[in-house]
């Protein structure tokens, strides 16, 4: 319980979470070590795996004129809502999608972490990157397990992913095939589904997600992106073949956030005081104090933050079960001596750390509210048509 003694929102893992969704794939191509959870995806022989970077639950089901294909799969067969992990951040979250690890056992916990081994803070989407990502994240992928079983694997995405960042730590295995326009993914993706045998193609859209962080999820832009991701996950169900399965998600939502629900640690002498650094996310943030000082920093940003956030210990955000039923111990000082989630529109930034194009961001997540952690998981399969 937090303070207030209201229930903290839990990821669903066990069944119902983004890192259940990869096992449940693997079962249904017949991959050994799989588990079908609660996903309910009937076993193929091709499927094809679409993650559109922040689409929540709410957005879809608040725009069906703007996503008819998309709403259409809404009330089909194994569709459903499922959550995402925390922070509801994109390297943590696809790192759990492509482990099927929760955060705790895979170790990615921030887009900043701060490596104890070294005191570092690193930034997990960093291009190139800033640490070896194979060793910051170690533990094998569904990537890797499906392409040792003889399955087909195929990730498509833009150029500057192949082999590099986070590709490295949670979506590493198979073949990778570089396509940057949408025409282009969607081609190469159709394709890789037709090659012989069994076959498994993972294809990445990002612009949703890069128009919301710039001009805010409840812009004009940001609509009318959602429209154009509708029609070109239609394009790509209208170029699988029959026998193909289609499953649609996403990695977290967003919420708009307005320059004046924004703590500035550097600007802030009462946050600042006895916080050594401030990682994992702007709304799912990770507070490092000095030796001794997290009681004195635990009570300032309480009274500070108020209602606007969840702000706990580290021990009582593990024991909650926020980061998985396992947190390893290297993972654990991974994380900060205190976690703080947005409740409601709020962020706190340390303009010391950030890099400056995040600052002016409109858009974020990172936090527990069900706009950021319900995503959708939708499934079209050939009998359902």
């Amino acid at each position: 319980m937090t303070p207030d003694h209201q229930p903290l929102p839990l990821p669903a893992f066990g069944g119902g979470s983004l890192a259940d969704v990869l096992p449940a794939v693997l079962h249904s191509l017949g991959v050994a070590g799989g588990a079908p959870g609660e996903m309910g995806l009937a076993a193929t022989q091709r499927l094809c795996l679409v993650l559109v970077d922040g689409l929540g639950m709410n957005a879809l089901l608040s725009h069906p004129g703007e996503t008819p294909f998309l709403s259409s799969l809404l009330g089909r067969g194994a569709s459903r809502a499922i959550t995402s992990v925390f922070p509801t951040t994109t390297p943590i979250a696809l790192t759990s999608l492509g482990t099927g690890l929760s955060p705790g056992e895979h170790g990615v916990t921030g887009l900043l972490i701060r490596l104890p081994e070294d005191g570092r803070l690193v930034n997990t989407l960093a291009l190139p990157a800033q640490v070896d990502m194979r060793s910051l994240q170690p533990r094998s992928t569904a990537f890797e397990r499906a392409a040792r079983a003889g399955v087909v694997v195929t990730r498509v995405g833009p150029r500057a992913f192949d082999g590099a960042g986070l590709t490295e730590a949670g979506l590493r295995g198979g073949d990778y095939t570089s396509a940057e326009s949408v025409g282009e993914r969607v081609a190469a993706a159709a394709a890789a589904v037709r090659r012989p045998g069994r076959t498994f193609t993972y294809v990445y859209f990002g612009d949703l997600d890069a128009t919301g962080h710039r001009q805010g999820c409840g812009s004009e832009a940001w609509r009318q992106e959602l429209m154009h991701v509708d029609r070109l996950v239609e394009q790509l169900a209208e170029a699988l073949p029959a026998d193909a399965t289609l499953v649609v998600t996403s990695d977290h939502g967003m919420v708009d956030v307005p320059v004046g629900k924004r703590w500035d640690v550097a600007a802030e002498p009462v946050l600042a005081e006895g916080v050594e650094v401030v990682a994992g996310d702007l709304r799912g943030v990770h507070v490092h104090t000095v030796h001794g000082g997290a009681d004195d920093v635990l009570a300032a940003w309480r009274g500070t933050l108020g209602e606007s956030f969840w702000v706990m210990p580290r021990d009582e955000a593990v024991e909650s079960g926020l980061y998985g039923p396992v947190v390893v111990d290297h993972v654990r000082e991974r994380i900060g001596d205190l976690v703080a989630a947005a409740r409601d529109d709020s962020a706190v930034v340390d303009s010391r750390v950030l890099p400056p194009q995040m600052l002016g961001l409109v858009g974020l997540h990172g936090s527990l509210t069900q706009d950021e952690l319900v995503v959708p998981l939708l499934v079209g399969q050939a009998e359902d048509e």
